[in-house]
């Protein structure tokens, strides 16, 4: 059993190591210009997703929050509206998951930027969104594109793993995001930590 564990780690570190070197370096130059420009001009970011990819998205958004930028998880009770020139971070490696669609599409309305996360440049998202991230990852759709609906009625990835590259190589990604911005706003690991939360659940 051991080895299947094993197996299964370095079957997804491997695929991490290569979807490094497919990620556009133009895409990751533009987001990380669209990140410190709202930074700059006082923008408030958001973040969505759905299932593990909404966790891979809050994990980014706390990572930003200790960075200093101004960011939100969308659904969240204090989250405020967005207004034009926000920036809406939306993570979905179908590019097709309808609760995120919802949310980009109120975004695009307000005016916000909308900066896609996705598997697929000419899914439903990427259409919409003003900037584009690929991620390598999944590798099939579902059939049916709403996540909650899939999960009402008990409709599951019948290859459970290609969710799980995306998932997992986003999250990897994302924090690469987090160093290169570290670099870029000459702050140290001392300075995030002055921002972490001092007051937790024991």
């Amino acid at each position: 059993m051991s080895e299947n564990v094993s197996k299964a780690m370095n079957y997804i570190a491997d695929f991490i190591k290569r979807a490094s070197s497919e990620i556009s370096e133009e895409e990751i130059s533009r987001f990380l210009k669209i990140l410190t420009s709202a930074l700059a001009n006082k923008r408030k970011i958001m973040v969505a997703g759905a299932g593990r990819s909404g966790l891979v998205a809050k994990s980014f958004a706390m990572r930003l929050m200790h960075l200093g930028f101004n960011v939100y998880v969308v659904g969240e009770t204090i989250t405020p509206s967005i207004s034009k020139g926000d920036v809406l971070i939306a993570v979905s490696g179908s590019g097709s998951t309808q609760v995120v669609l919802s949310v980009a599409s109120a975004a695009r309305r307000a005016g916000a930027v909308v900066v896609a996360i996705t598997s697929y440049r000419d899914s439903p998202l990427g259409k919409m969104s003003d900037h584009i991230v690929r991620v390598p990852g999944r590798t099939k759709i579902a059939k049916e594109s709403d996540y909650f609906a899939r999960q009402v009625l008990g409709i599951y990835e019948p290859l459970a793993p290609l969710g799980t590259l995306f998932e997992v190589t986003t999250m990897v990604f994302l924090d690469g995001i987090v160093w290169a911005l570290m670099d870029i706003l000459g702050l140290e690991e001392e300075d995030l930590k002055e921002r972490h939360a001092n007051v937790e659940f024991i």
